[in-house]
């Protein structure tokens, strides 16, 4: 009812979704195994838990969202709630510099290569290892 409620007042869920990804975010299955695994009876944990299973059903009832599946949002928060990081405030903080570094590490190589901007997964770890000394 509270997904419907949401959807019924034109807004999208939080969580839900993603520009590029028309499955479940893998970030967020990595989060949710790790979850399950060293604290299955938290109560937030299990909220989480609970949309995973029931709002992409809704969300495809509802036809109106191309992917209905969780992103790394839906869950994140979860994890920084358990490790007692409150301040929601920083959660974009986060993302943001954790996108940053990811950002600048492949601009690194690519500068180191000679090669012009190219997302991440152009080169393998293992391409790197056997061509670069």
């Amino acid at each position: 009812k509270a997904t419907w409620d949401i959807l019924n007042a034109g807004q999208v869920v939080p969580g839900f979704g993603h520009a590029v990804l028309r499955k479940t975010d893998p970030r967020y299955m990595v989060q949710r195994e790790f979850a399950t695994k060293h604290f299955p009876d938290d109560a937030l944990f299990q909220l989480v838990n609970r949309q995973f299973e029931v709002v992409p059903e809704v969300l495809k009832e509802h036809g109106k969202t191309k992917n209905p599946y969780p992103n790394v949002d839906a869950h994140s928060g979860c994890l920084l709630q358990h490790f007692g990081l409150k301040e929601e405030n920083y959660y974009t903080v986060l993302f943001g510099v954790s996108r940053a570094i990811g950002t600048l590490s492949q601009l690194v190589l690519d500068r180191a290569l000679g090669f012009p901007l190219e997302r991440p997964k152009s080169l393998t770890t293992k391409w790197l290892k056997q061509n670069v000394q």
